[in-house]
């Protein structure tokens, strides 16, 4: 499973009403476009197109259901999303720890460690 940031992926999971959308689908194991217009607060023409992005993305697959498209979110995408978010997580955790071990030998010294900058970027 690959990490690499899916700008596709997250501008999908970047809206708060699409996201809440993937957790009635997730809580209710599937839903259309009507059921959850009937729980969040926007229209079911909003709920189409934020389904319509959700599906480009991948994260939700629908499925002819009489008149309408059930959704069902794609557990694999969401996992990879998940694998995405922890990777970014991590990536800054590394940057933000070494600011920090920056920031305190300046402090202590009043000067960077010009030697464990050099072998950090390395």
């Amino acid at each position: 499973m690959s990490t690499a940031v899916d700008d596709d992926l997250w501008s999908a999971v970047g809206d708060p009403t699409r996201r809440r959308m993937i957790d009635r689908l997730l809580a209710e194991g599937s839903g259309t476009a009507t059921s959850l217009s009937e729980q969040l607060p926007v229209t079911r023409q909003a709920v189409a197109k934020h389904l319509a992005v959700l599906d480009r993305a991948g994260l939700v697959h629908g499925a002819a259901a009489g008149r309408e498209r059930r959704y069902r979110v794609d557990e694999a995408q969401l996992a990879r999303a998940v694998a995405q978010l922890n990777a970014v997580g991590s990536a800054w955790d590394s940057r933000l720890d070494r600011i920090k071990r920056i920031a305190e030998t300046i402090q202590r010294t009043g000067e960077p460690d010009t030697e464990t900058e050099r072998t950090e970027k390395e």
